[in-house]
C-alpha cells in the first residue's frame, strides 16, 4: 500500500496478445485514480457520529471544521476527532469539501430529506421486513403522540391514498 502522499495519480499497463498470423500485438492502457463519488444509491449510510456532523452542517450550511466543532461542543468531542471524521466522510462521499478558501469548507453531499429517506428505507427493509405498517405501528407505540400530530399523520395518509404529494 502506498503512503497517502505517494499514491500514484494513474496506473498504466501493457496488454500483450497475438493475432491470427502470430504477430505480437501490444496495447497500452491507462486509468486515472481520481476519487469518484458513488451515486446516491451506492452511498454508505451514516453512523450516529456522522449523523451528528451532518445535522450540524444542515443547520449551519457550508462550514469549516472549527464551526462544526463549535456546534458539537456540547458533546465534548475534540477538534481533531471532528476533523478526522469529516475527512473520512468526504472520502466516503457523504460530504463535499471546497478547497478554494484557506480553511476547507465542508457541506453535505445530499439534502437532509434524501438522507432521511435512505435511512428510513434501510430501516424498513432491515428491521421491519419491508412492512410500512409495522414501521408506523412501532414508531407510534414507543412515544406519546398528540392528537394534533395524529391529525397531521392522518392527513398525510389521506394524501398518499389519493396519490397526492404530501405537503411539508
Amino acid at each position: 500500500m502506498f503512503p497517502p502522499d505517494a499514491r500514484p495519480r494513474s496506473i498504466q499497463w501493457l496488454l500483450f496478445d497475438t493475432n491470427k498470423e502470430g504477430q505480437l500485438l501490444v496495447s497500452k492502457y491507462s486509468t486515472s485514480m481520481k476519487r469518484r463519488y458513488p451515486s446516491p444509491y451506492q452511498m454508505p449510510l451514516p453512523t450516529s457520529a456522522e449523523l451528528a456532523i451532518l445535522s450540524a452542517l444542515w443547520n449551519l450550511g457550508p462550514s469549516t471544521v472549527r464551526e462544526v466543532h463549535n456546534a458539537l461542543s456540547s458533546k465534548r468531542t475534540g477538534y481533531t476527532t471532528v476533523l478526522k471524521q469529516m475527512q473520512i466522510m468526504a472520502e466516503k462521499g457523504l460530504l463535499t469539501r471546497s478547497e478554494h478558501y484557506r480553511s476547507h469548507v465542508y457541506e453535505p453531499r445530499l439534502p437532509k430529506e434524501q438522507t432521511q429517506r435512505e435511512l428510513a428505507r434501510n430501516l424498513l427493509h432491515r428491521a421491519f421486513d419491508g412492512s410500512p405498517q409495522s414501521l408506523v405501528r412501532c414508531a407510534l407505540s414507543f412515544q406519546k403522540v398528540s392528537s394534533a400530530e395524529l391529525g397531521e399523520i392522518q392527513q398525510m395518509l389521506d394524501q398518499f391514498e389519493n396519490n397526492l404529494p404530501p405537503q411539508p
